[in-house]
């Protein structure tokens, strides 16, 4: 989407900073930086496998694949984004392909890899009516679609002005979620309802095998405003999808 494209390319310089932070440090997600012995987002074994990381941005989580000894490519709507992953590519040594393109038209062979990722990348800044066909189609059979993204709870309690965080109430609609224009910011979000994702999921030939509701500790902190700790203690803020093609 060129319109979320101008964005990224725009605010990748804010990510910079936070993206080599990532690519220095042991796998840890979301908002929170919760690890991953804690929330157990990768498939227990990943070396000699393929995989496809659809909004890669700085490329971190490519990166950690990469170390756990999977052959990542990483795909990013965003040349800004990418230019910042490759000088973090020449500053670790550790290269592995950088794709400019979006997650709706990914330029690979049907069955490609063994597993796709997307940590905020194309699983909100993409239409998953179109993301989610192509994951599906770039995937062997038995591959893998992990992706973490807001909570539907969240994205139902954020108000609209951007220094507010998440209430204790509902603040839009749940029925029609799909497309999402925040007043602040000029990107384009999508979130659906989790009806809504299990019905596109298995059109796609998918299996869902976990849903995660992701829980920050009592001393997490974050650098993103929209979301307070006491609310995420409460109520899931983050979720991750974890899917088998059959």
């Amino acid at each position: 989407m060129l319109r979320n494209r101008a964005v990224w390319d725009r605010r990748a310089a804010e990510y910079a900073g936070p993206g080599l932070r990532l690519w220095a440090a042991e796998p840890a997600w979301g908002l929170w930086n919760i690890p991953e012995a804690q929330v157990g987002l990768f498939p227990t074994d990943v070396a000699g496998r393929d995989s496809i990381e659809l909004g890669c941005g700085t490329g971190y989580v490519s990166a950690w694949l990469a170390r756990r000894g999977a052959r990542p490519a990483g795909l990013d709507n965003s040349t800004a984004q990418l230019a910042t992953a490759r000088g973090l590519q020449e500053q670790f040594g550790l290269p592995f392909p950088l794709v400019h393109a979006s997650a709706e038209q990914a330029p690979f062979a049907d069955a490609s890899f063994d597993l796709a990722i997307s940590e905020y990348g194309a699983s909100i800044w993409c239409d998953p009516y179109r993301w989610i066909p192509e994951a599906a189609r770039l995937l062997r059979p038995g591959g893998e679609l992990i992706f973490l993204l807001n909570s539907v709870l969240l994205v139902l309690t954020v108000p609209d002005a951007d220094d507010q965080p998440a209430t204790e109430r509902m603040v839009r609609p749940f029925f029609g979620m799909h497309r999402f224009e925040w007043p602040a910011d000029e990107s384009v979000e999508f979130h659906l309802g989790h009806g809504d994702m299990i019905r596109l999921l298995r059109g796609c030939g998918l299996e869902v095998e976990d849903l995660l509701e992701l829980r920050p500790g009592p001393d997490a902190t974050t650098r993103y405003p929209f979301v307070t700790l006491d609310w995420a203690r409460q109520w899931p803020g983050e979720e991750v999808w974890k899917t088998r093609k059959k």
